[in-house]
């Protein structure tokens, strides 16, 4: 059991690496297509990885025994929404020199889902993540207060919509890939379509006569399935309390790539709300560890 638990640790905590620096780098390296290509490769490589991942590990048989369930399928539709949003705007803040704002949204998102699962599942909360709650809001609340202008609005968007879309993922309970296939077989035509108007344009940058920038690009799909099969396999093996303790990797690397390495502005009513973020954060962990 112990084996299998820090092996679970290791797959979660290389899952989270892999999402706060890997794919930092190699999404900032490629922003220059722009980030609606960015995001448009983004879903249409995801989608062609999991079709090669379903196939591998023989799940078509889940696949079509999930599609024949209308209310499940609508589910998927609303999740699919939300995951396109998050993608979408965490490649925006990559591409425009926002990645701390980023880091933001996703040190407060297992907050938020705390307070959601609460709300929508009637799931106990105590009193230390209540506090750690109330410290999430008072953060942004003090943000409008003092600086309009300095609310990280894609933070903001990339933690509501992961939040959002954790709690209607969590409504159906289905293979995490097969789900995620599903969901991108929704966007999928949303994305061809705007790759149609952007090639006719002649703004794309992907091409065929480019077979290393192409095969480049195409990595924009192993890079979001593979750390998301990682850090599944270890909350499978070690649970969603030490994973989610683990997860906080991300957003760290994600907030020291930006500030040490991409050099982004942070201003000094910025670093007053990550105090508040951080000190929910801390709360928030050494709740979880006792819990365990």
């Amino acid at each position: 059991m112990n084996k299998e638990f820090n092996k679970g640790l290791l797959l979660a905590g290389f899952g989270s690496f892999w999402w706060g620096f890997l794919g930092v780098i190699y999404f900032k390296y490629i922003a220059y297509i722009g980030h609606i290509e960015l995001v448009v490769h983004r879903c249409l490589w995801t989608t062609f990885t999991l079709i090669l991942t379903t196939f591998f590990f023989s799940k078509w048989s889940i696949f079509f025994s999930i599609i024949k369930n209308k209310k499940i399928l609508l589910y998927l539709f609303l999740s699919g929404f939300l995951i396109f949003i998050n993608w979408g705007i965490w490649i925006y803040a990559v591409a425009t020199d926002q990645i701390i704002d980023a880091s933001f949204g996703y040190f407060i998102m297992p907050i938020l889902s705390v307070m959601l699962g609460y709300f929508f599942f009637k799931e106990k909360i105590n009193n230390k993540r209540i506090f750690s709650v109330l410290l999430v809001i008072a953060s942004i609340v003090y943000l409008i207060f003092v600086s309009f202008k300095s609310l990280p609005w894609v933070g903001l968007i990339v933690a509501f919509s992961w939040s959002f879309y954790n709690l209607v993922r969590k409504k159906i309970n289905i293979d995490t890939d097969i789900g995620l296939l599903i969901e991108s077989l929704f966007i999928l035509p949303f994305a061809i379509i705007a790759f149609y108007f952007i090639t006719i344009n002649d703004y794309n940058d992907f091409t065929f006569s480019n077979p290393p920038m192409m095969l480049f690009i195409f990595l924009a799909g192993p890079m979001t399935v593979i750390p998301l099969f990682l850090y599944v396999r270890g909350v499978e093996l070690c649970g969603l309390g030490p994973t989610g303790m683990i997860f906080y990797i991300t957003p760290t690397l994600q907030f020291l790539l930006g500030y040490f390495y991409y050099n982004e502005a942070f201003s000094n009513e910025k670093l007053v709300s990550f105090i508040f973020i951080w000190i929910a954060v801390f709360i928030y962990l050494k709740d979880l560890y006792e819990a365990d």
